[in-house]
């Protein structure tokens, strides 16, 4: 497996794999959108193996202290195989004076990312983003 910065050949495959995994909001499903996500990205990766693109992440970060790990994504027969983490890990580096936070949608996938440092917090707020059309 390797992983590797996103580059536009892969624009198509990605927002497949988000698709094909519950991603199907305005900000993937609108091509204009999603490029200009990626362009706001810092950091936006994929996973590939065997020429396939089989997981994807996306950060914000200010490269001194903040990240924000936004999407991450695994195809589900790449799954538990340490696709996720190698994305998770080539996203926040080395760099350890760098806090990282990221939402988690469902439960169940806490775990996960308590392997690998991340604790639950009571610090943080959000005011949730607007919906948004599909189209």
């Amino acid at each position: 497996m390797e992983v590797r910065e996103i580059q536009a050949r892969d624009v198509e495959a990605v927002r497949r794999l988000l698709f094909e995994n519950g991603w199907i909001d305005g900000r993937v499903s609108n091509l204009e959108q999603f490029l200009a996500l990626l362009s706001k990205s810092q950091r936006a990766l994929v996973a590939m193996h065997d020429g396939e693109i089989v997981g994807f992440a996306r950060a914000i970060c200010d490269e001194l202290s903040n990240g924000y790990l936004s999407m991450l994504v695994v195809a589900e027969p790449h799954r538990r195989k340490g696709v996720g983490r190698a994305l998770v890990e080539a996203v926040i580096g080395g760099n350890d004076r760098i806090s990282w936070m990221l939402r988690v949608g469902d439960r169940e996938v806490a775990p996960f990312y308590e392997k690998l440092g991340f604790v639950r917090s009571t610090e943080a707020m959000e005011r949730p983003r607007a919906k948004q059309s599909d189209a």
